[in-house]
């Protein structure tokens, strides 16, 4: 089978078109050790289209061309920004997908031999980056400053910023005579790691949607695991499940995952539920579950004990007299659902029998039968309550993989009811996977296609915060500026804690599609510890081929699928040794 790795640097070029030839020299390529020591790589990357400019500039094609980040006295190839009366110049920037990072900017020599003052206004979209700090479409500083004023050095370097980005405009504020710029180049700040796992079919939107999902939680593993990286720059553990999945997915192990789920443990105590939520505990719980199961690491498993087994218990002792939960805390499964307190409450009833379950199974590793015994009879009580899922497909979907009612009832009555409208990008996640539990893999597929696709529809290079369908009706792209008569989809939507340009369009926790593929049309689940046994029951839905890898701690996993026409499957599978397949 086709050898399918990639590392950082190639999976730009993979998706959105080769920049490979515009990269500068490994000169250009700096390693340093982030806030866990781990290393992190700075790539300098030219822009690779001028979106927009204003007043009298000359030279701009020049910023396109690859620099060495050296200012020089021959003052050669500049782009020169001129002041006119009132109209000062400036120019939007487009660096071709989303960054991390900051800008590098490298000056020529003027008239005065002073520093010059400039505006710099970093953006998720062309919108965004034309934005003032303003409350009408919220753009704000919050989390990382993205608006700023900079003063430029006379023949030197500046670099600048920390954020989210892939639109860059730059104004001139002040009246002098010109500013010459010899580069602007963007800082990209990532883990250079190659990408163990893979997906490939007959489906080449399929194919860039799993590759977006992959490095919208690339760009976010940096000191530690984000969800956003503009807004939040923060460790969210229940949206770290989805991330932690698609890591597993790509990498394997990444001690990105530890180092945050120890820093949340060890800042909440007990009395208290993580990042104040009671569900981000329980999450905390499952996603040890699953990350022991990738990667059968029982010393570090034991380190939890002591936290684990006491958050089992106050979580077992959240029933009511009713077999009914009683959490206390936010109550929150994602923003989408957060006016349904009756679909809450389902969900809610439904994740704490999927961690206390979880926490079972982690009791019996940690031979700790009497906490076992306790999870699996407070499941028993809550599963004596089955509550109205209100039309909430997320919690429907919660109801269906907790077994609290039937996953092809909920998806026939629930989830699958207008397709994807109403999916969230959090628990789009979790619907696919009741989806896939109920058998509706062409649905799943269909889902994913449309939601997700539809973000790719109109310019996004990873996945955001929230998204809605209805957003689509007459909505300009993020990489144009909007026409008179659309809707700006980036200032113009969102809700809650991410209206308008606040809205994160690189959040981690959108990333589902990208497990969920290699899980469920790839067929690959992991059945124990450490992956040393892996069944694999691929389901193709309407593809004519689907093949990939898989990192596990023995090694990469192989499969390729073929439909044949009589629509029997032929599977290839290369096994590493120490791995048992199952069929």
């Amino acid at each position: 089978m086709r050898k399918f790795f990639v590392t950082a640097a190639l999976l730009l070029p993979l998706m959105y078109g080769s920049v490979q030839a515009q990269l500068p020299p490994v000169f250009d390529k700096q390693t340093a050790a982030n806030a866990t020591g781990t290393p992190t790589t700075r790539k300098y990357l030219p822009p690779v289209r001028i979106v927009w400019q204003e007043g009298n500039l000359q030279g701009v094609s020049g910023l396109m061309q690859p620099g060495n980040g050296q200012a020089d006295l021959s003052n050669k190839n500049m782009c020169i920004l001129k002041p006119a009366g009132n109209v000062k110049p400036a120019i939007l920037l487009d660096f071709g997908r989303e960054l991390h990072g900051g800008l590098q900017i490298v000056t020529g020599m003027w008239g005065g031999n002073k520093p010059v003052k400039l505006r710099i206004r970093f953006g998720e979209s062309v919108s965004e980056a034309m934005s003032n700090i303003e409350p009408e479409k919220n753009a704000t500083n919050d989390h990382a400053i993205r608006d700023m004023m900079v003063e430029v050095p006379w023949l030197g370097k500046l670099e600048v910023g920390n954020t989210g980005f892939r639109f860059v405009r730059i104004d001139v504020v002040e009246d002098v005579p010109e500013v010459m710029l010899k580069e602007v180049r963007a800082i990209f700040n990532f883990r250079d790691l190659p990408y163990l796992g893979s997906f490939n079919s007959s489906d080449t939107l399929l194919n860039k949607i799993w590759l977006t999902g992959a490095y919208t939680v690339h760009l976010n593993m940096q000191d530690y695991l984000w969800d956003g990286i503009k807004r939040d720059r923060l460790v969210w553990v229940g949206d770290m499940h989805p991330e932690t999945s698609t890591i597993s997915t790509l990498f394997g192990y990444n001690e990105v995952v530890p180092h945050s789920l120890d820093l949340v443990r060890d800042i909440t105590p007990l009395s208290e539920w993580m990042n104040g939520i009671s569900t981000y505990s329980m999450w905390w719980i499952i996603i040890h579950r699953d990350w022991y199961y990738h990667n059968g690491n029982l010393p570090y498993l034991r380190q939890q004990k002591a936290y684990l087994l006491p958050l089992l218990r106050r979580i077992s002792q959240m029933i009511d007299e009713n077999n009914s939960e009683k959490l206390d805390g936010t109550r929150f499964l994602d923003w989408p659902s957060s006016e349904n307190p009756q679909g809450i409450h389902a969900g809610l009833q439904a994740m704490m029998v999927l961690s206390l379950q979880a926490g079972a199974e982690l009791c019996k590793i940690l031979q700790e039968p009497a906490a076992a015994q306790e999870c699996e009879a407070a499941v028993a009580r809550l599963k004596k309550h089955v509550p109205d899922h209100n039309n909430s497909k997320q919690a429907a979907a919660l109801m269906a993989l907790s077994g609290l009612a039937s996953a092809k009832e909920m998806d026939d009555q629930v989830i699958n009811v207008g397709g994807a409208k109403e999916f969230s990008t959090f628990y789009g996640y979790y619907m696919l996977q009741a989806k896939a539990k109920a058998g509706n893999y062409e649905g799943a597929l269909d889902a994913i296609r449309t939601y997700w696709g539809g973000m790719l529809s109109i310019g996004a290079t990873t996945f955001w915060e929230d998204f809605n369908l209805d957003w689509l009706n007459n909505a300009g792209r993020i990489d144009e500026l909007v026409k008179p008569g659309q809707k700006d989809i980036h200032g113009d939507y969102g809700g809650y804690c991410y209206k308008g340009f606040r809205h994160s369009l690189c959040h981690g926790w959108a990333s589902g599609p990208t497990p969920w593929l290699t899980e469920h049309v790839l067929g690959i689940q992991v059945k124990a510890p450490g992956c040393k046994v892996i069944k694999i029951t691929p389901h193709l839905g309407d593809l004519t081929f689907a093949e990939g890898t898989f990192p596990t701690p023995y090694g990469i996993l192989k499969v390729k699928h073929t439909k044949g026409k009589d629509g029997k499957i032929k599977s290839e599978i290369n096994a590493p040794k120490g791995v048992t397949i199952l069929r």
